[in-house]
Parts: C-alpha cells; structure tokens; sequence
C-alpha cells in the first residue's frame, strides 16, 4: 500500500454510446444503445440517457427495447471504438512506462514510476491534465480515480463518473470500504455474493467481523485470505504493463437455432477462419483449438485438441474444430457457436503436411474451374443475366454504420428494410442533418469509413 495516490484509474464514460453520440450530432442528449440487434443481442453499451429508463450492460436487447422503445439502436463499430482508444492509450503511455489496459476503455496508470507525482496535489494535476487532454484529442469524456491501490483507485473511478476527477487518500480505505456491499470487492460475483449472503455477510464490514478464517472455511484458502485482506483496504497488486493474451476466440449467437449439421459446420469453418485472422493479427499462434456449444436448452458443452505443435494455419483450426464438433450431439439445435486457439505462443511451428494438403486442395479446385465460364453460364467472365441485381440485394447496411452518398456526402445508417435504406447526413463537428432514404442497390451509395470526432484544424495558409 503506498502513502500518496499515486495509481490512477482511467473509465471513459459510457464509451462505445458517447463515441457514437459524438459522431452524430442528432444523437446527442438521446437515449443511444449499442450492440447486438438480434433477437437475442445484448446490451454493450448504454449512453446515460438510456440508462434513466434502466438500460445497462449485458441486458438483453429485447428487454432494452422495451423499456427504452425510442432510443437510438446501433450495431458495434469495433474498428473505430479502437482507433479511439488508441489515441487514449497513447496519452496515458506519455504518464508513464507502467500502463495496464483493461479493455478499450479502461487503464491504470503508475504515475509513481513515471516520476510526475509524489503527493495528493500533484497526482490530482496530473488527474485534470489527462481528462482536458482526452476530451481535447478525441471530443469524448473520461472519469478519473487515483488511490494508493488499483482497488481503491477503480472505487474511486467510479464514484467520479460520469466526467470527473476523484481522489481516496490512503489510510481511509476501511471507512470508506465498511458500509459497501461485498460486491464492491474484486472476485466478488453474483454466485459469491449469494453465498456470503446466506452466511449474514452483505456488507464489506461483515466480512471484517467474521474473519479470515470463516472467510477460508466459506470460499476456500486462495480465494478467502484474499478477500479477508481486501476487505481491510489492503491491495498490493502492481500496475503491469503488458498483459499477456491467454487465448484467442470468437463466437456467434444465432437469431433462430441451427438444426442442419451441414449449415452448423460451415458456420465452424466460418468462425474458424476468423478467429485465425484475430490470432495472426496479434502476432501469435497456438496449439489447443477450442469449440464451444451451447444448445437450445442453454446447456453449454467445450470440447478441444491440442496439436504437437502451435499454428495459425487456418486449414488447421479448421479442421481441428471440424473433429471435435462430430463429437457434439447438436439434437435439438444450437443457438451459439464459438471457435478459440488457446496455447499462445509467438512463433509458428508450421504443419507441414497440412499446408501441402491446403496446397493440393487448391490446385484441385484450380484445375476443376478452368475453362469454365464465370457464374457458369454465359461467355467467358460475363455473369449471368440477373447476377449483378442478385448481388446488390445481398448488400447489407447496419444501423449506425458509416455511408457516403456521391452527390448528399458523409452519412450513418438510420436503418434499412424491404429493399430500402434510410441515411442520415452529417458530420461530428456538423448540425443535426437531413434524412434521406435509397434503394440498397443505389450505385452512388457506399459504406465509408468512419470520421475523426475532433475536427483537425488546418495551418494558416495551408
């Protein structure tokens, strides 16, 4: 435990909602709800205005939609909730060496190994410095805690949202922690918490009078000693820099259950394909393939391989999860699938035999396809009558996503449906603009990619 609140803190403010409110000015001051819009999508994100009508996280969307029916509802633009958070890690990199993410959104920061604050005052300058510093770079807002402890430091983060700045002196943590509930404690969850709370424990000071040892006969040595010292204040975990990934994974979760095993198994090699697109981009590769399945009684089976050797060959992984999904009973269908390489390593042992068979399979297929005409009919690299509308049908517009018209400009998604697609033109640092609406095949529609939030000024004389 350190003497000065030297560790800080970082939340941005109900980031992936103010980012999209931010991007479009006719969404400011409205309820907005981010993530996925299925039938049984969940909330990622809600912005402040939604949460007045009980919206939250990890709700499922169907009971959003009912308590918030005029909000805005938009699909995640991951790509762009991370080119801002890059921005964010890039300030809190110039605090100091000792930065740990959380999440695109999150961090503690050392600021005692970055040599920029000793005491209270100069941690809480540092605190005003870094959010006037965020807001300037990115038009968005961050709440900030500073502790002498990451727990108390997080407890502080939170007390300061939405859009402030909040200090807990070291040596007042048991005050303050006492009357909180346990779930305020890292490792406390909603089955833990249930447990203390058949015990008579429901406040941190409960946890306190009934003492370590009950604490271990209730949850065990690890997990009791440690919330036994956590709920006297006492947290020494360090800031560390570089968490490593443990595992790469993906998964989907299906509006309607998947029966056909052959539409099960393309979805496999789908999820496959693109978990070994996340694996490569991280620079890593590994040797357990891990499946995931959860059925339609919301039973949930995991089922792996490990390989003689780490890979990122994406035949591979396929067919690793190709094996272990014969051995699921997916009688009754199946509502989620997930595809993870666990094992991380950061070199390839590549599979030879593999990769030679990939080879064959392609040049096979090249061999099968020559001579023949594109959409197989028609002369030689003409599509088939019909072809180019077929394609256009098959566009999708997501609600949120960005669009440019070549004759109206910049715009975002409203919604689309029955062959049309309502668009919204404007820009962040434009009015609340015009709303127009197209055929999805309209040839002078295109998606785009995302705007910056803050408008960089041009050099006079530029």
């Amino acid at each position: 435990m350190r003497a000065a609140p030297t560790i800080l803190h970082l939340d941005m403010d109900a980031f992936f909602a103010a980012a999209e409110q931010a991007a479009k000015p006719s969404l400011r001051g409205k309820p907005v709800v981010v993530g996925g819009l299925g039938p049984r999508g969940v909330v990622a994100t809600a912005s402040y205005e939604a949460r007045r009508f009980g919206v939250h996280s990890a709700m499922p969307m169907g009971q959003a939609r009912r308590l918030a029916p005029n909000a805005a509802y938009l699909v995640p633009r991951f790509a762009f909730y991370r080119s801002i958070s890059e921005q964010v890690m890039e300030l809190l990199g110039r605090l100091s060496p000792l930065v740990e993410p959380l999440s695109l959104d999150e961090a503690f920061v050392d600021l005692e190994a970055g040599g920029l604050a000793d005491d209270s005052a100069g941690a809480r300058g540092v605190g005003e410095r870094l959010r006037a510093d965020i807001l300037a770079t990115t038009g968005l807002t961050g709440s900030v805690g500073l502790a002498g402890s990451k727990m108390i430091a997080k407890i502080a983060s939170e007390e300061a949202k939405p859009d402030g700045l909040v200090i807990i002196e070291p040596g007042t943590e048991r005050e303050l922690l006492g009357p909180r509930s346990v779930r305020i404690l890292p490792g406390v969850g909603p089955a833990t918490g249930e447990h203390l709370r058949r015990a008579g424990m429901t406040t941190v000071s409960d946890l306190t009078e009934a003492g370590e040892d009950e604490l271990v006969r209730l949850l065990g040595r690890a997990h009791g000693a440690s919330l036994y010292r956590m709920a006297q204040g006492y947290d020494d975990r360090a800031v560390v820099a570089e968490r490593d990934a443990k595992s790469v994974s993906v998964e989907d979760t299906f509006d309607v259950d998947l029966h056909d095993r052959v539409r099960i198994r393309t979805e496999v090699e789908r999820l496959a394909d693109r978990c070994v697109a996340r694996l490569r981009a991280s620079g890593h590769s590994g040797r357990t393939i891990v499946l995931k399945v959860r059925r339609y009684d919301f039973s949930t089976l995991t089922r792996s391989e490990t390989l003689r050797g780490p890979t990122d060959d994406a035949m591979v992984v396929r067919e690793a999860a190709g094996r272990l999904l014969e051995a699921v009973d997916t009688t009754g269908g199946v509502r989620l699938l997930g595809v993870g390489v666990s094992g991380l390593a950061d070199y390839t042992q590549e599979d030879l035999f593999a990769q030679a068979e990939e080879e064959r399979a392609a040049g096979a297929e090249a061999d099968a396809g020559a001579g023949q005409p594109v959409g197989g009919g028609g002369g030689a690299g003409e599509p088939e009558p019909g072809g180019a509308v077929e394609l256009a049908v098959e566009r999708r517009w997501a609600p949120g996503h960005d669009v440019r018209h070549a004759v109206h400009g910049a715009g975002w998604v409203q919604g689309s449906g029955v062959g049309r697609v309502t668009v919204r033109f404007e820009e962040p640092w434009s009015a609340p603009g015009r709303v127009r609406t197209f055929s999805v095949d309209d040839p002078e529609l295109e998606p785009s990619e995302p705007l910056p939030l803050v408008r960089k000024e041009c050099p006079a004389g530029a």
